[in-house]
């Protein structure tokens, strides 16, 4: 039988959590944060998002002592990189290297994993060119020939970061089995939806509070993450100046399509703004992979329930636009799914 387990997605605008029995959506909640208690992906009070944490279980009657957790991008470092073929050790051991130049504190204090991404034909077409191969003797038997390859994402985040989120977990009474960036959480959700649908390159869109990411993806093999430093927040300044009110009560409105604030001129030209923004990104991924055939578009995020911004996107970018649940499971789909997307995601294997 599945065990249950709680997938979490903090975010610095709400807190997103789902309780998962294999591949099966048992429970959730949208919580919102308060303000700054999280910035930049780390906790500012790790008391006071345990605390927050256990009474969001417990007012949805969600019951688990086990949790996996999405680490932002904001305090994981993720690579593509590709390698000479080697053993586990050998990789584990070269993997901090990587990173050498993305990360200015001593390496020891980060924590390293990797996914392979080379595919199973490329891995068998590698084996034959091994066994092709007439060998040198006088080659170096260290050294690898050209071709010898091996493709992996690789992640690396400060072991600090990882022990305050044990922490929280552990004042909630709970397990941290899990920890992963953001790209893990989409690779289980495309590699099941790739088992019956009819798309094989990905957009998705996270259409987040503060920033805007954009994940390509080939099959399930992650491409490329562009941030967008425009978010919805960009919509709150907007109706805060329309109406004359503050920004959290403009966050409100947003919300809750106050007056049909959404559908006001200030908001559709933010989102024209958006759009275009999100063109010159697709625009420049597409220059740089000449052969793309990217066709869709997966919304998720606080954003994807905006309509109108949904609409702006999918006539800017001329693109066929999905909202992220579709990739999930069959079975029971809760209010507000598209924001769950990640916190779903990441418990699945």
């Amino acid at each position: 039988m599945a065990k249950t387990i709680l997938g979490v997605d903090i975010g610095s605008d709400s807190l997103k959590i789902v309780l998962m029995n294999g591949n099966q959506i048992k429970g959730s909640a949208i919580v919102q944060m308060p303000q700054s208690l999280i910035k930049q992906g780390r906790l500012v009070s790790v008391d006071t998002m345990s605390e927050l944490f256990r009474d969001s279980l417990r007012q949805n009657g969600i019951h688990c002592k086990r949790a996996a957790i999405v680490l932002s991008n904001d305090v994981v470092f993720v690579r593509n990189v590709v390698m000479p073929r080697m053993s586990t050790d050998q990789l584990e051991f070269n993997l901090p290297y990587e990173f050498r130049d993305y990360i200015t504190d001593e390496l020891k204090d980060y924590v390293f994993d990797y996914a392979m991404i080379s595919t199973p034909e490329e891995l068998k077409a590698a084996a034959k060119q091994d066994a092709e191969q007439e060998p040198d003797p006088s080659a170096d038997p260290d050294e690898l020939s050209p071709g010898q390859t091996m493709k992996v994402m690789a992640a690396a985040v400060s072991g600090t970061v990882l022990e305050e989120f044990r922490t929280m977990f552990r004042k909630s009474g709970i397990q941290m089995v899990k920890a992963a960036p953001t790209e893990s959480a989409y690779i289980p959700l495309i590699h099941h939806h790739l088992s019956h649908g009819e798309a094989e390159e990905f957009c998705i869109l996270d259409l987040g509070y503060q920033a805007i990411r954009m994940h390509m993806f080939r099959g399930d093999r992650h491409e490329v993450t562009r941030v967008l430093e425009i978010g919805m927040s960009s919509l709150d300044l907007v109706i805060a100046e329309s109406y004359n009110v503050d920004i959290h009560l403009a966050h409100t409105y947003l919300l809750s399509n106050y007056d049909d604030c959404q559908s006001k001129e200030p908001c559709q030209n933010a989102y024209g703004n958006i759009a275009v923004e999100l063109m010159r990104a697709l625009n420049f991924y597409r220059f740089s992979n000449p052969d793309s055939q990217v066709n869709d578009v997966w919304l998720c995020g606080g954003g994807a329930v905006i309509q109108p911004l949904q609409k702006a996107i999918a006539e800017t970018l001329d693109m066929r636009v999905h909202q992220a649940d579709e990739l999930y499971p069959k079975g029971k789909i809760p209010e507000n799914s598209n924001a769950l997307v990640q916190a779903v995601g990441i418990t699945m294997n």
